[in-house]
């Protein structure tokens, strides 16, 4: 198997593995949020509300003058004005919330272009015309309807006057930032997969193939989050990869359980570092090409935790985690109605677990691109399964535009769908693809709130409480809460 060749002694030896927690106080909201990252040998730690996240670099150092941090287009964003590394180099609203009232809402974070609800919205539109920002994290893509697509797309609601624009349509789709980071773990690059060049399939052109996708995922970026009037130079978008590339987060302390590297724990960025991964390792539909079957229990961090000694202030914390990770891994769940899965195996309901489809070791998410429909896109009134709309009455949805999508060829004809993001199908131009996005990798969830790629669940327990219902888990309140935990310590 391929790794990313760093073992834990390496690790080790160069002082990346923790053995105390440091002391470092929450950033004041006058600060900066990437600001408040501190050093600890290699480990470079920010606070958040969960303990501490901590981030390494095979590099050794995390050079704020690389040009991931330069502004290089017209607006003065650079890539670290939305990916911080506080929030494991995504962005949550909270830091959002935390830079508007620092700057007045000066910042280049609120370039009308993506950062506004619209790009219609001036300085006089103040909070109201950067709401989706604010309060879900959730940046603006315009993403032009392709050529020859097999459906019709109508906005039967347009709260901000920006749904879809233009000739040919553009349609304005809002999503959280993915992280820039624990990119080697990839199959996907972008949400829809409209970055990935190159397929992420094969472990012999993988590195190469996930290199092309981000330097064009850079390239891009700069054009046209940060405006730029050309593209930037070979020598800064390679840069820029070699920085993102060099990157592993994960949760560090958790402000219950501890060191999470503690008593044989395998958590931290540390060992994500060292975790094995190829194309289709522990594929669940029997892609994985070793051979070997899938495991469900993908996730080892704590399994040690599940017999620690009653003695101390730990125990019963690290046993919530532990708990939680068995739920993860074994608690039985039923899939039905995904597209993307469902329809594409032709099985109305499919049982297994959290790791059927969040299956890549330790990381968690698809091995294989496999964007899904799980649901997070529909639209209430418009719903009716049962199993979708209850999930959905658990969280917090913003105010999206809702998109009619009619299908009018291919083997979809007649169908008629109604979403706040068409998903792949904005690329491929495919009924079978509407609603349907990646799973994003789980390591460094804690910081990154609210989450779903629209923002929906405001906390990790709206997170559980729509799996729990969506996929019929029927999970107790104990389960949930250790299953919660379990998540904060990824």
């Amino acid at each position: 198997m391929t790794t990313h060749g760093v073992s834990l002694a390496t690790l080790a030896a160069a002082g990346l593995l923790l053995a105390c927690e440091p002391d470092r106080a929450p950033f004041s909201p006058s600060e900066r949020p990437d600001a408040a990252a501190h050093k600890t040998g290699t480990v470079f730690l920010t606070p958040n509300a969960a303990g501490q996240m901590g981030t390494v670099s095979t590099t050794g150092t995390i050079d704020r003058g690389n040009a991931f941090f330069q502004s290089l287009g017209t607006n003065g964003r650079s890539c670290g004005s939305c990916h911080f590394q506080a929030n494991a180099f995504g962005l949550s609203a909270e830091a959002v919330r935390a830079v508007f009232a620092t700057t007045g809402g000066t910042d280049p974070l609120f370039a009308p272009v993506d950062g506004a609800n619209c790009p219609s919205v001036t300085s006089a539109d103040g909070a109201a015309g950067h709401s989706l920002l604010l309060n879900q994290g959730l940046i603006r893509i315009g993403l032009a309807v392709p050529a020859g697509a097999e459906y019709a797309i109508t906005a039967v609601h347009d709260p901000y006057g920006c749904a879809l624009r233009g000739s040919p349509a553009e349609a304005s789709v809002y999503r959280r930032v993915l992280p820039t980071t624990n990119l080697l773990f990839l199959s996907a690059v972008m949400w829809d997969g409209r970055e990935t060049v190159q397929p992420l399939t094969d472990r012999n052109t993988f590195t190469s193939n996930l290199r092309a996708g981000l330097l064009h995922q850079a390239m891009d970026a700069t054009l046209g989050h940060a405006q730029a009037a050309s593209s930037p130079t070979p020598a800064q978008l390679n840069a820029i990869v070699d920085f993102e590339l060099a990157l592993f987060t994960a949760q560090q302390t958790d402000n219950a359980a501890g060191v999470l590297q503690a008593q044989d724990g395998n958590g931290g960025p540390a060992a994500l570092a060292a975790t094995p991964y190829f194309p289709g390792i522990n594929d669940p539909l029997g892609d994985n090409p070793t051979g070997a079957a899938f495991d469900p229990s993908a996730f080892t961090l704590f399994g040690s935790w599940k017999d620690v000694s009653n003695s101390g202030p730990f125990a019963e914390p690290r046993k919530t985690v532990s708990r939680g990770e068995a739920v993860f891994n074994t608690h039985p769940l039923t899939i039905t109605g995904v597209a993307g899965l469902n329809d594409a195996l032709g099985v109305a309901a499919i049982n297994g677990t959290c790791t059927t489809c969040h299956d890549t070791p330790n990381v968690g998410n698809h091995s294989r691109p496999l964007p899904l429909d799980i649901g997070i896109g529909h639209v209430a009134g418009h719903e009716s399964d049962p199993q979708v709309l209850a999930a959905l009455g658990r969280l917090s949805m913003p105010d999206l535009p809702v998109f009619q999508v009619a299908c009018q060829t291919g083997p979809l004809a007649g169908m008629v769908r109604y979403t706040s993001d068409p998903g792949r199908a904005l690329i491929s131009g495919k009924c079978a693809d509407i609603g349907r996005l990646k799973g994003p990798i789980l390591r460094g969830l804690a910081p990154r709130a609210p989450f779903f790629h629209n923002g929906a669940a405001a906390t990790l327990t709206e997170v559980v409480e729509f799996y729990n219902l969506r996929f019929q888990m029927g999970l107790t309140n104990r389960e949930k809460a250790d299953l919660e935990a379990f998540l904060r310590a990824l």
